[in-house]
């Protein structure tokens, strides 16, 4: 069985997202059906994105799950054989899933699948061999960005480490989720890029733009964190060690400099190395960005 307008769901999670997120909603053909997970867990927004779309369903989450959760909680309200993951600042071109389509007739053997970025400078894919690409035949990628993949759940449910929609780490809150889950997924099914499908990310645009103090404060810290405990669950605590380190020093140092003329680039410094020092003993990533609903 192929990828087709039936058997297809979107997830998306928000969090503040109004800005952003109807334009994503309108890229999408209206017959898909559409999960968005607010994590932010305002009842006023979820009952307007429901009333204005008839194909989706918004579900609000606890509290603030962050990204893999998120997309967790919404793979657990999904019937369909695959579901394409979104940020809610992606939108799609008018042939974005036609094309997915057509490729997945000709590559029915995947784990993942998604479209490329529009923007060639920023590719949201990694590629280890070294090849030339004619960007015309979908091929093959170590990784994708979690901004848009689509997952083969009727494969993927056939491994035990993802049954029960377990798909993302929940233990990383932001950042490097997506390569988390490749990785795992790269060592049972093969995952590819479908050149002619084509989305536009707008990037670091998800949440409202009066929230970007405390957002780029959450991102310093989260960024640090994952990539240690990241490290440290593929290759070991001393990879972990040693890569952060450098990073940690340096975001001292810059504390130690900015407490005299900036306290913002103070406070973002703070965090990128309280992140590793969090990592580093072992503690949760329990950082949350201070914002009321």
């Amino acid at each position: 069985m192929t990828i087709s307008l039936q058997n297809l769901s979107v997830v998306i999670v928000s969090f503040h997202s109004e800005n952003v997120i109807h334009d994503c909603i309108k890229s999408i053909i209206d017959k898909i059906e559409i999960i968005v997970v607010e994590n932010s867990g305002n009842k006023e927004f979820a009952n307007k994105i429901e009333d204005q779309y008839k194909n989706v369903k918004c579900i609000l989450s606890p509290k603030n799950l962050g990204m893999g959760a998120g997309n967790n909680l919404g793979l657990k309200h999904i019937n369909t054989d695959y579901v394409f993951i979104l940020n809610p600042d992606v939108i799609l071109k008018k042939n974005t899933i036609e094309e997915i389509i057509i490729a997945s007739k000709k590559i029915e053997n995947f784990g993942l699948i998604a479209p490329i970025s529009d923007n060639l400078k920023y590719p949201n894919y990694k590629i280890k061999k070294k090849e030339i690409l004619n960007f015309t035949d979908p091929f093959k990628v170590d990784s994708v960005d979690g901004f848009a993949m689509i997952l083969n759940l009727k494969k993927l449910k056939k491994i035990d480490q993802f049954k029960d929609n377990n798909f993302f780490d929940e233990n990383i809150f932001l950042y490097l989720e997506n390569d988390d889950l490749c990785k795992r997924i790269n060592k049972f099914e093969s995952i590819f890029i479908v050149p002619k499908s084509k989305i536009n990310h707008l990037g670091a645009s998800g949440v409202n733009k009066k929230y970007s103090e405390q957002i780029e404060l959450s991102r310093n810290w989260h960024w640090i964190w994952s990539k240690f405990y990241f490290n440290k669950k593929h290759y070991g605590f001393l990879k972990a060690f040693i890569d952060g380190l450098p990073v940690f020093l340096t975001a001292i140092l810059k504390v130690l400099f900015y407490s005299l003329i900036n306290h913002k680039k103070k406070a973002i410094y703070l965090h990128r190395a309280l992140g590793f020092l969090n990592a580093l003993l072992g503690k949760k990533s329990y950082y949350r960005p201070k914002i009321d609903n």
